[in-house]
């Protein structure tokens, strides 16, 4: 294959793979701590064309390659639920639950008891406080998260929900379920607890169709392109395999 089909299949393999990210945050936009994505490009250089036997030097050859998907951590719009349950996180901090897999980070502030009491997720991952699980008796009214995190009832203090940050949080892993692993857990230094409220999604849905739109379009042209220098070659081939023309 020539040195330009190949160098337009490295553009075709980037636009496919950045499409994928973009119609995953499209299909996200109501999914309340989601966190869109994005990829990153380079240049990868190859030092020389794929012969060696020119008559000249070899010229360095500009492939595209896609390095890494990073995350958007800004924080979503804040929404009004009333459900008292329901908590939003301000600032970068992320909320601790247990899952079968381990702990887990996210900032989906869905929560509600299951048939035992224990404060769960929207997936019925246990909630962690600072000292475990959390889990009321049927007795206890009046659940109230303050901003710093403290948990009280009418039973009394319930302890602090199990909030962390990190320095880095690009190092975090996403999962599943709005989940995130990986990363060295912090102490939440600057997030407030909001009750009765989610964070909503923070994609925007006007810049990702947008986006989704340029990626199709950038797609068909390098698709007409390969074709193009495809029917070259072949044109090439015929005149050159035909001694009488």
């Amino acid at each position: 294959m020539e040195n330009a089909q190949l160098i337009g299949l490295s553009r075709q393999i980037a636009l496919r793979n950045q499409l994928s990210v973009v119609a995953n945050n499209v299909a996200n936009i109501n999914t309340n701590g989601y966190k869109s994505q994005d990829l990153l490009f380079e240049e990868f250089v190859m030092p020389v064309a794929s012969h060696n036997d020119f008559s000249f030097a070899d010229q360095p050859l500009s492939y595209t390659q896609d390095w890494a998907t990073i995350n958007d951590f800004s924080g979503g719009a804040i929404a009004q639920t009333g459900n008292p349950l329901d908590i939003a996180l301000q600032g970068e901090g992320f909320l601790a639950v247990q899952t079968p897999a381990g702990e887990r980070w996210t900032r989906a502030g869905t929560l509600k008891l299951d048939n035992t009491g224990l404060l769960v997720d929207n997936n019925g991952n246990p909630v962690l406080s600072e000292g475990g699980q959390i889990r009321f008796a049927p007795n206890e009214t009046d659940i109230q998260f303050n901003q710093d995190g403290s948990i009280l009832t009418s039973q009394g203090n319930k302890g602090f929900l199990r909030i962390v940050e990190f320095d880095n949080p690009q190092v975090l892993t996403r999962e599943g379920d709005n989940l995130y692993s990986g990363g060295e857990p912090i102490a939440a230094a600057s997030t407030n607890v909001i009750q009765g409220a989610v964070e909503r999604s923070n994609v925007s849905g006007v810049i990702q169709i947008a986006e989704m739109i340029r990626v199709n379009r950038s797609y068909q042209s390098m698709a007409q392109l390969i074709k193009r220098q495809d029917e070259l070659r072949s044109q090439a081939i015929s005149v050159l395999g035909n001694p009488s023309k």
